[in-house]
């Protein structure tokens, strides 16, 4: 399967024009960090709606390319500020990856800064979904 790059998808936050939405090769879904802004690219309220905020996103972009959080196997994340916010981000990450059997593996990592001051940016590795 060639590269295809995924710039459209419906109900995400339109790219900045430095990167793709997505890339899919080779059956696997690779998608771009997405921080808690609107479709304006405004962040969002604090760190509970910025975390919404990105993991929508995250997911209208799966959705988009053909896959969703079911098919997540990796998932990075970057905190501005981890000691205050590690708890409150876990708590709605586990909303959107509920389910123990399904959880994929993750990196958390604490950072200096995050583009436009977002407080949480997330990114994700996933299956293409198969219609079995």
């Amino acid at each position: 399967m060639p590269k295809v790059t995924v710039n459209n998808a419906s109900g995400a936050v339109p790219p900045l024009p430095f990167f793709s939405q997505a890339v899919i090769s080779n059956n696997t879904v690779y998608v771009s960090g997405s921080v808690g802004c609107d479709n304006d690219h405004n962040i969002v309220g604090g760190i509970h709606q910025q975390t919404r905020a990105a993991l929508d996103n995250m997911k209208a972009v799966l959705e988009g390319a053909g896959s969703d959080l079911d098919h997540v196997l990796k998932v990075n994340v970057y905190l501005s500020n981890i000691a205050r916010d590690f708890e409150a981000f876990n708590e709605i990450y586990l909303e959107y990856f509920d389910n123990p059997e399904r959880r994929p593996a993750r990196t958390l990592i604490g950072v200096a800064a995050l583009p436009l001051g977002a407080f949480v940016e997330a990114e994700c590795i996933a299956e293409l979904a198969r219609n079995d």
